[in-house]
Parts: structure tokens; sequence; C-alpha cells
């Protein structure tokens, strides 16, 4: 969805990763996290200014943790309360979304928390166009553990990052648990023996653990983490911190609930296959 009011376009994307060219210049609306990584895209994809989803802000406030990162390049930057819209729907957060925090960059352009999206993008479009270049950032893939005899378990800092090869492996995701755009094909690029997403504060609509029914479709044991019990984008976080906030009939019927560690539901998915 695009609002080219006063010349200056307002963007709605379900995700920052679908920044292209062709929203230089543009204020964009981007239903993902508001953390590091993903205002790094926003300011390498030199959007005039952004607004994410604060994803519950949960632990360390990682949530939000992209405004400040933003202040330090000038580029006014706002997250709207998971509550009040869904979190990976760009056009819902548009449509319905509140704002909940802002940067200083933005504050100075009359944003403030309380506002509605749409106002807040409107005021938005008043700031300069971006032109830096952000030192070079990447989300990350690592081994989070590997036994003789058993599946590997991944850490994705992002679903973007599942690969073919995670069909054999155990995934741990620091991405929300929700399906983009309401289409249940994005739940998990490729099929793997088991998926951890963050719940990103389950927020409006519970579309924070949306991708679980969807990978119930595909026979994967899913789970969300609790974003209240780790960082949101940090898989490494998501596997040694966090706890279960909630499963898909298919992990429950590997015993698998909420309140578990994330260990624990490793264990559970690697005890099944035996």
């Amino acid at each position: 969805m695009t609002n080219s009011d006063q010349g200056v376009p307002v963007d709605a994307l379900d995700s920052i990763t679908g920044l292209t060219e062709t929203h230089r210049g543009h204020v964009v609306v981007a239903a993902s996290h508001g953390a590091v990584y993903a205002a790094y895209l926003a300011a390498k994809g030199r959007a005039r200014a952004v607004i994410l989803n604060d994803a519950g802000v949960g632990k360390g406030g990682a949530g939000i943790s992209g405004l400040p990162y933003l202040d330090g390049y000038g580029i006014a930057a706002a997250t709207i309360s998971h509550l009040s819209a869904r979190i990976g729907d760009g056009n819902d957060m548009l449509a319905r979304g509140v704002i909940s925090h802002v940067n200083d960059t933005a504050k100075s352009l009359g944003c403030r928390p309380g506002q509605s999206c749409a106002e807040c993008a409107r005021l938005m479009k008043a700031a300069p166009p971006a032109s830096v270049n952000p030192p070079e950032q990447s989300e990350s893939r690592s081994l989070l553990q590997s036994k003789p005899g058993e599946p590997e378990v991944w850490g994705a800092d992002s679903a973007s990052l599942v690969l073919p090869e995670d069909k054999d492996h155990i995934v741990i995701t620091g991405s929300h648990g929700q399906v983009l755009g309401d289409r249940p094909e994005t739940a998990l690029k490729y099929d793997a023996l088991a998926a951890v997403f963050s719940d990103a504060g389950i927020g409006a609509d519970r579309a924070g653990i949306s991708r679980l029914p969807a990978l119930d479709a595909r026979h994967i044991p899913a789970a969300t983490v609790s974003a209240a019990s780790a960082r949101i984008g940090d898989s490494r976080s998501l596997y040694e911190e966090g706890r279960i906030s909630c499963v898909n009939e298919t992990a429950a019927a590997l015993g698998a609930k909420p309140g578990i560690s994330t260990r624990d539901f490793v264990a559970l998915v690697i005890a099944s296959l035996k």
C-alpha cells in the first residue's frame, strides 16, 4: 500500500527485508520488530523515516532497540504497539496501529506515543531524505548444539536465513511468530525437523503465534518463546534463555508445553526421533 500525499510516499511492507530501491526516500511502515538489524536495513535502504512494530518490547528492550540506533543517523523512527495491529502485516499496521515509542528525531517532527500510525507517518514526510551509509551488519546463523547421533540445532537470527539443508535440523530463529501478510506459506521458507520463534508479545489478533498452526499443516513441531524471556532477533538468546509460551498441536503431541525452556523443547523433539 502506498500513500503519496505531499509528494512523499508512505509504503507499507510486511517485512523490512522487502525494502528495495523503489522505496528510497519514502516513509516506510514495515511490520518487522523494531530491533537494531531491522533499523539497520531501513538506514541501508535510505528510508526517509520508518515505523516498525514494538514486538512487545521484551527482554532488554530488544523490540525497540532500533530507535536510538537510528537517532545516531538522524533518521526518524517509531514503533506501533504490538497490541494495536498485527506484526508481519504492514497494511494492518498502517490502518490500525497506535504509536508506542518514538526516537528523538521523530519527536522533533511532532511524532508522539498515542498517535495513529497513519498520522505519525504523515508527520514523518517532513523529514529530510536519508543520506547515510551505515557500517555493514549481518544477521547470523550459528550452530547451537551438536551431539553424535543427534540432529544439529541451528540458530538463525532471522527466518529469512533458514536454508534447504535445515530439513535435517532443529531451527531456533529470532524472528517473530507471525506469518507475513496472513500467507501461511511464509511460516517457514523450508521444512525443518522443528522450529522456534519469538512470540513478539503475541499481540493483536494473536498474530505473534500464527506460524504455529500453519506449521501444523506441514507436520512440523513448532513453538514460540516469550518475548519477555529472550531477546527478539537473537537466536542464541532464544536458545539459552527462552521460555516456551505457546506450542502447536504437533509439538504438544511430543509432550511440549508452555513454561518449559527452549532447551527442554529441543530435547523433546530429539527424543521423539529416536
